[in-house]
């Protein structure tokens, strides 16, 4: 098993984050029983599940449903690559609504410094990283009333008297931590999203409750907005 001292082994100048990657598996295992249960609960739906967001495809989409906005992005390779990936539902059309775009965050290693009689490191580096993310998904979803963004974050720099989490409360639009904010507030100038922080780390269980929570709600939204008969296929739809 991965100690969390692994998160301070060095080599040629990188940081090995054995404790993230082994949390980035269990929200890959939560994420795949969300889509399991979404099966079972909307007999019909077609879920596809993507690592990544290509910039250009988001820009081609913004300046789709915008055209007097300019948009620009320079490399076709760059990509919004979210921990848990994107998770939507597909239409009987092919086009993808995204339900559930997922993070795992782990920050910090202050504790373990203490113990070995070592100074503070400074904080926030994967709270900037996420933060470029944020800003990305956002904009994506500008045309929806929704904002299926979840991040998970545990560490000691999530700690109550650890002034970083108003670097995370900044990202989250001064938002509640700790409490799922799907819909768009105040005619949709608030998209806030979902941040889940603190110090101990986030089970399997516990990240699958929320991301099931946020698509499932994701899924009655675009059903309400769309009708169910665009992204049900084989299934009859009883006629009003």
């Amino acid at each position: 098993m991965a100690k969390k001292s692994d998160l301070r082994i060095q080599r040629e100048g990188m940081i090995i984050n054995s404790t993230s990657k082994r949390q980035e598996k269990a929200l890959t295992k939560a994420i795949r029983r969300v889509a399991t249960d979404l099966r079972s609960a909307f007999p019909g739906i077609q879920l596809r599940h993507q690592s990544e967001w290509k910039l250009k495809y988001v820009v081609e989409h913004l300046r789709q449903h915008f055209p007097d906005v300019d948009f620009e992005y320079y490399f076709d390779t760059s990509a919004m690559r979210p921990d848990g990936g994107i998770l939507s539902i597909s239409s009987i059309d092919g086009a993808n609504y995204p339900i559930l775009i997922s993070e795992k965050k782990n920050q910090g290693t202050n504790d373990l410094r203490l113990l070995e009689g070592k100074g503070k490191q400074a904080k926030g580096n994967a709270i900037e990283r996420l933060g470029k993310n944020v800003i990305g998904f956002r904009a994506a979803l500008k045309v929806e009333s929704i904002f299926p963004f979840v991040c998970f974050g545990d560490g000691c720099d999530f700690a109550d008297d650890s002034s970083i989490l108003d670097r995370v409360v900044t990202i989250a639009q001064f938002g509640k931590l700790n409490v799922i904010h799907l819909h768009k507030q105040a005619d949709s100038a608030f998209d806030r999203g979902a941040f889940f922080f603190r110090v101990a780390e986030w089970t399997e269980d516990e990240m699958f409750e929320v991301c099931r929570e946020i698509a499932e709600k994701s899924v009655f939204y675009y059903f309400s907005k769309y009708g169910k008969e665009k992204f049900l296929t084989g299934v009859a739809i009883p006629k009003p």
